[in-house]
């Protein structure tokens, strides 16, 4: 490891694809089988905080519109058109409590004929207004006397007032316009002159508007920075105000794109040559829960699913933090590992790594739908000692699903079956210790709540008390499981202490034989990560 730092630690610019300041931004990804591994299972009765579509436009959102000189509105229609801002608009107004923003938009930019600027544009609209909602509408509110707007005006406003206070290199004039002419398109021309007055006198307001939006950061936060008002007054409360207004502003950034090298087909020093080849241009990323030279933040690149380094499973897209719940767990060569909510594989993947392959994982989840995608996984990372099945599915009601052994399509990979879909073998790692179990459990994720952008408006208190007893009964059940001197490492990416701090108290209390190891939280503005919470446990 030593040669390898020498050769490929130091100066990042040496070894990264020049132009980073590079005018056009990264083109838009579909690799869905790479990207859920940021999809934490969350087991939520009334509402689902995270779909299962999270595709990578979400993760590697992060775009640049670059003014060109332009002669009237015609030639604006060229580059940009109406269209995009229609269909923002149109998947805006479909948004409800069981569809996910992400899901609706990945419908809406399958049009062929959408060039690839507009569903880039398109994507900042969707995502920036649903971040900046709050806000949005309290400066609808400001010029509208409070009245509430017919869902498709309100949008058509949001939209337009994010393209002028919030995009900085769209052309003012032209946000309206179109505007008005989607008004008048979608049956509302007799608004079309409301649309135009309202958006038209923020235009002469803008230098003052700016400096009100700033004073709405100190003075009424959960406006300013568009968060509900329960969840800032919690934060408020543990933090003050100052470290309560970073976290926020850190989760209105679109969030960052990061690669884990997969050792298990290839070292660092061999992938960077690759990844300059495929027009990749990536950065070091440290950290003290990091190997060196095991994670780099990816800065600009082509649609990753269509990277050969991609689809020979050389790397992984997870976030840094995900990997601390591993370092705690430890894991090593020949041991026998639980991987209790596994989906999508992030983690559990790189137990594998860190076993090199070698002893016996199980990798356990509630979703079937979820075992296929970590079987994916698996498969296009080259893991060889996972085997996969169906978990409990019925935490809290005392029972547990049989399950049965046989093989997936790739021969490598054990996958357990459900009884009812034709094998009778009972699943050997029902009744089985561990050496060490992982338990990354279902959570309110409101440590990531940059890369979910519905999730901010979905949350609720009474979700987070309900999940941290689902949390609680997981940890139970794992404890069964668990060899006498064996390791327990409880993680999420939650920055409530009720699914953190609390559960691990609740378990040592109900198991003082049990003794805490080590715990840390990662907060997002100490540590540039996405927030996350481990405790390491170890049974006498």
């Amino acid at each position: 490891m030593t040669g390898l730092i020498g050769k490929i630690d130091g100066k990042p610019g040496k070894h990264c694809v020049h132009g980073a300041n590079s005018s056009e931004p990264p083109a838009a990804v579909h690799a869905k089988a790479a990207v859920r591994q940021f999809h934490q299972s969350v087991d939520v009765a009334t509402v689902e905080f995270a779909g299962c579509r999270h595709f990578l436009e979400f993760f590697s959102h992060k775009i640049s519109y670059r003014s060109r000189p332009m002669r009237g509105m015609a030639l604006f229609k060229i580059v940009s058109g109406e269209k995009p801002r229609e269909i923002a608009v149109e998947v805006l107004g479909r948004r409800g409590d069981k569809e996910h923003t992400e899901d609706l938009l990945e419908r809406a930019l399958t049009q062929p004929q959408l060039p690839p600027a507009d569903r880039r544009l398109c994507q900042e609209l969707v995502y920036g207004v649903v971040r900046w909602q709050a806000t949005l509408d309290w400066l609808i509110a400001r010029k509208t006397g409070n009245r509430t707007q017919k869902v498709f005006l309100q949008n058509l406003l949001r939209v337009g007032l994010y393209q002028i206070f919030w995009l900085d290199r769209i052309p003012s004039h032209a946000a309206v316009n179109v505007a008005v002419e989607l008004a008048k398109r979608h049956g509302f021309g007799p608004q079309a002159g409301f649309v135009n007055a309202v958006l038209r006198g923020y235009l002469r307001e803008s230098e003052s508007t700016r400096a009100l939006l700033t004073e709405l950061k100190n003075g009424q936060a959960h406006l300013g920075y568009s968060h509900p008002e329960w969840l800032v007054a919690r934060w408020q409360d543990r933090w003050g105000p100052q470290r309560t207004a970073e976290l926020m502003a850190w989760n209105n950034i679109p969030p960052a794109t990061f690669a884990r090298v997969n050792t298990l087909k290839i070292d660092a020093e061999k992938l960077l040559p690759i990844w300059r080849d495929e027009n990749v241009e990536y950065d070091f990323v440290r950290r003290n829960w990091l190997e060196d030279n095991l994670v780099f933040e990816l800065k600009s690149h082509p649609p990753l699913d269509k990277l050969p380094s991609f689809q020979q499973g050389f790397f992984y897209v997870q976030d840094p933090s995900t990997l601390l719940a591993v370092r705690e767990l430890d894991p090593q060569p020949g041991e026998r590992i639980l991987d209790m909510c596994a989906a999508p594989g992030g983690k559990l993947s790189y137990v594998a790594q860190r076993m090199r392959n070698e002893g016996r994982v199980v990798a356990q989840d509630s979703n079937p739908e979820r075992l296929k995608l970590i079987e994916t996984n698996c498969t296009r990372l080259g893991v060889r000692n996972v085997e996969i099945g169906l978990g409990l599915s019925s935490v809290g009601r005392g029972s547990r699903r049989a399950q049965a052994f046989s093989r997936t399509n790739d021969p490598s990979v054990a996958l357990f079956q459900r009884e009812d879909q034709g094998s009778a073998a009972a699943s050997p790692h029902l009744n089985e210790v561990f050496d060490r179990i992982l338990v990354d459990v279902p959570c309110s994720n409101t440590g990531v709540l940059r890369r979910r952008v519905d999730l901010r408006w979905r949350v609720t208190l009474p979700e987070i008390e309900r999940l941290s007893k689902t949390q609680l009964e997981l940890m139970e059940a794992a404890i069964r499981m668990l060899k006498p001197g064996g390791t327990l490492v409880y993680s999420t990416c939650s920055l409530e202490s009720e699914e953190n701090q609390r559960v691990v108290e609740a378990i040592l209390s109900r198991h003082p034989e049990f003794k805490m190891l080590r715990s840390r939280e990662l907060l997002p503005f100490e540590e540039a990560t996405d927030g996350a919470y481990v405790a390491s446990l170890q049974r006498p």
